[in-house]
């Protein structure tokens, strides 16, 4: 089962935001911690993830946390200059040109 699919379980979460922990040096924005409970996830779900998990030297925690970043986030969209500026020169114009075969004009 791949990430997303596994994301679109029918799961009941509950997130909440934790400001009783101050770091210093930090901002209220930066000391904030989300916590995110995913309840009624079948057993095979929470092995597969732990299997994963395991695969990659990562707690179950972490793999959780970069599944939901690779689903939610996402690549970053490239703007299309960037992608057509991007496009190596192969040739002329005329490297290009197709002879007309049949009787269009």
């Amino acid at each position: 089962m791949d990430d997303r699919a596994a994301l679109m379980f029918d799961i009941n979460a509950i997130i909440t935001r934790a400001r009783s922990v101050e770091f210093p040096g930090s901002t209220t924005a930066e000391a904030s911690v989300a916590q995110l409970i995913v309840r009624n996830l079948s057993d095979d779900l929470v092995d597969a993830l732990k299997q994963r998990a395991a695969k990659r030297k990562h707690s179950a925690e972490q793999e959780h946390r970069e599944i939901l970043q690779a689903a939610l986030r996402g690549p970053k969209r490239r703007h299309l200059a960037d992608v057509l500026a991007a496009i190596p020169n192969v040739g002329e114009d005329s490297d290009f040109e197709r002879d007309q075969t049949d009787e269009r004009s």
